[in-house]
């Protein structure tokens, strides 16, 4: 007989998952279980087995990094549209910090790498923008520039999230990413205002 799977079943074990990783704790078919209600053939119904089920973790964790990047809306300002596409990094993993654990704590497969993949070519996409409007140099690497913003959300989110600084220390995501696109050509006064206004409502609570 074949076991149906259930998306509510599926969507418990991949949080549980991460919770586990994410508080350090052993990770077994039955620490997985324990207390959902649900049995260790949960695990092989739904993921084929538990190198499955890291890999669902994975790709859960840059699905939803994928969707908050795809809610924003594309403004005039490209360098505002960079910074605020740092901004939805933050907060996706802020929302999700044993699932952004997961994803960068793990070395499972993804099921759909390029899905992962396209989570920085928005970032890319972006750049490419604000080099066609004149705002970074024009012989900017797009995809460079991307990477390194990137480095400097994930650095911070690292941090905070899942790591000993405070909230507070967000705020110093205004001027690395100034001094980042004003070396790309940006002027100071410009990437500051670009930036700040990106980060405005993430930094409102400060």
């Amino acid at each position: 007989m074949v076991r149906q799977k259930d998306p509510l079943v599926r969507a418990l074990l991949v949080n549980r998952a991460a919770h586990l990783l994410g508080a350090r704790s052993p990770v077994t078919l039955r620490s997985l279980v324990a207390g959902t209600g649900v049995s260790t053939m949960a695990v092989y119904t739904h993921f084929g087995g538990i190198d499955g089920l890291w890999s669902a973790v994975r790709q859960e964790g840059f699905t939803r990094l994928a969707a908050a990047l795809d809610a924003l809306p594309t403004t005039r300002d490209p360098v505002h549209d960079l910074a605020a596409l740092g901004v939805a990094y933050l907060t996706t993993a802020e929302a999700n910090p044993d699932l952004y654990r997961t994803m960068f704590d793990t070395h499972a497969p993804l099921d759909d790498p390029a899905a992962a993949d396209a989570t920085l070519a928005r970032l890319t996409t972006a750049a490419a923008r604000a080099t066609s409007a004149a705002r970074f140099h024009p012989d900017t690497d797009p995809a460079a520039l991307a990477t390194r913003t990137w480095i400097i959300g994930h650095g911070l989110a690292s941090l905070t999230t899942t790591g000993p600084l405070p909230r507070t220390a967000l705020t110093h995501a205004v001027p690395l990413l100034t001094a980042l696109f004003t070396s790309a050509g940006d002027t100071p006064t410009r990437a500051t205002r670009s930036v700040r206004r990106a980060y405005r409502d993430l930094l409102s609570d400060r």
